[in-house]
C-alpha cells in the first residue's frame, strides 16, 4: 500500500502563494466507514484522518479486517460513500474481476465453469476483500494494474492438493473446525524436507533451490495474517503467533498450501525476468509435486474442532 508519510507538497491551508484555499467540501468524515478502490477492486476501508491540501482533501485510509500495514493516505478520487448504489458498484466489479462472493454457489463468475474443486477454492476470503499486492505508484490508473493480472504465473496445483484445498474450506468454513495449532510437521519442517529430498535424489542443491524456498517462507510469513486466513481463524493467529515468532514454526500443509493459490497474484507485481519466473514456477511444481507425495504425512485427514491453540477450547 502507500506510504502514509505526508507529501511535503501537500500543506494544510497553505495559501502563502496567494492562492485562495481550496473550495472542494470535506466529504468524508473521520471515523466514517466508505469504499476505497485499490488497484482494480473496491474495498471496505474506515478514515482515519482527514487533511485539506492545496487542491483537495485527501484522507488515510484503513481497509477493514487487515493488518494496519496496509493503511495509506488516498484522495478524494479514490473513495466513495458507503451506499447500497456503490456497494453494487463493487459487486458488479467483483464479478467483473472473476470473483463471486457467494460460498454455497457452485458457478464460477466466468463464462467457462470451474470444477467444484476449483469453485470452492476460490471462494470467500481468499478471493475476497483483500489488496492484491503492493500498489503501483498510479493511484489514478487501475489499467496498470488490470493488465498485470493477464500475465500471471501459472501454477498447476495437482488435483488431489485441489481436493485438500476444498476439504480445508469446508472444515473451516462450514464446519467451524480449526486445524490446532501449532502443527507438525510445520512449514519450516516441509521445506528442510524438501531440501533433503532434492540433495538425496541430485547429490547437491543449487543455489537458486535454497532461495526460491528462503522466498517462499518470507511470503508465507508477511501474508498469512493478510490474505491466507479465514476470518474464523483470525482469533487462533492472534493467540498462536506471539513473541516474534514466525508463522512457519506455527501453521503447517493446510495453510501453505493456500499462498500458492494467491502466488500468481503477489508475483504479478513484482519485475521478474522472464527466464527467473519460469525458474521459479518450476521450484513451485516440484515443491507442489513433494508435497503431494508426502500428502498423509503434511495434512491432515480430517480437523479436531478444536478452535484454539494446543491446550486451549471451544470459544
Amino acid at each position: 500500500m502507500g506510504n502514509s508519510s505526508k507529501d511535503d507538497s501537500t500543506t494544510d491551508g497553505d495559501t502563502s502563494s496567494g492562492d485562495t484555499p481550496p473550495s472542494n467540501p470535506n466529504l468524508y468524515a473521520e471515523g466514517e466507514k466508505v469504499l476505497a478502490y485499490h488497484g482494480p477492486r473496491i474495498y471496505e476501508a474506515k478514515v482515519q484522518k482527514a487533511e485539506q491540501g492545496k487542491k483537495d482533501w485527501r484522507y488515510f485510509v484503513h481497509y477493514l479486517g487487515w493488518n494496519k500495514n496496509w493503511d495509506e493516505w488516498v484522495g478524494s478520487e479514490r473513495l466513495m460513500k458507503h451506499t447500497e448504489e456503490n456497494v453494487l458498484k463493487q459487486q458488479a466489479l467483483d464479478k467483473k474481476q472473476g470473483v463471486d462472493k457467494n460460498p454455497k454457489s457452485g458457478r464460477s463468475a466466468q463464462t467457462k465453469p470451474k470444477s467444484s474443486a476449483d469453485a470452492k477454492v476460490e471462494k470467500e476470503d481468499l478471493k475476497t476483500n483483500v489488496p492484491k499486492g503492493k500498489k503501483r505508484k498510479n493511484d489514478s490508473g487501475a489499467e496498470k494494474d488490470t493488465l498485470s493480472f493477464e500475465k500471471l504465473v501459472k501454477i498447476q496445483i495437482p488435483s488431489t492438493l485441489k481436493k485438500q484445498l476444498v476439504d480445508d474450506w469446508e472444515y473451516v468454513t462450514q464446519q467451524d473446525k480449526l486445524v490446532k495449532l501449532p502443527r507438525s510437521p510445520n512449514i519450516d519442517d516441509i521445506l528442510r524436507k524438501f531440501l533433503e529430498y532434492r540433495l538425496k535424489k541430485e547429490g547437491t542443491i543449487p543455489d537458486p533451490v535454497v532461495e526460491v524456498l528462503k522466498g517462499i517462507r518470507c511470503y508465507f510469513d508477511k501474508a498469512l495474517p493478510v490474505m491466507l486466513l479465514y476470518k474464523k481463524e483470525r482469533k487462533q493467529y492472534q493467540e498462536a503467533v506471539k513473541d516474534d515468532i514466525s508463522p512457519s514454526f506455527v501453521y503447517g500443509g493446510e495453510h501453505l498450501l493456500r499462498l500458492f493459490v494467491k502466488l500468481p497474484e503477489l508475483l504479478a507485481f513484482v519485475n521478474i525476468e522472464e527466464e527467473t519466473l519460469t525458474c521459479l514456477q518450476q521450484q513451485f511444481i516440484d515443491l507442489l509435486k513433494f508435497m503431494q507425495k508426502n500428502q498423509s504425512t503434511f495434512f491432515l485427514s480430517a480437523y479436531d474442532g478444536s478452535k484454539g491453540v494446543e491446550g486451549k477450547g471451544k470459544d
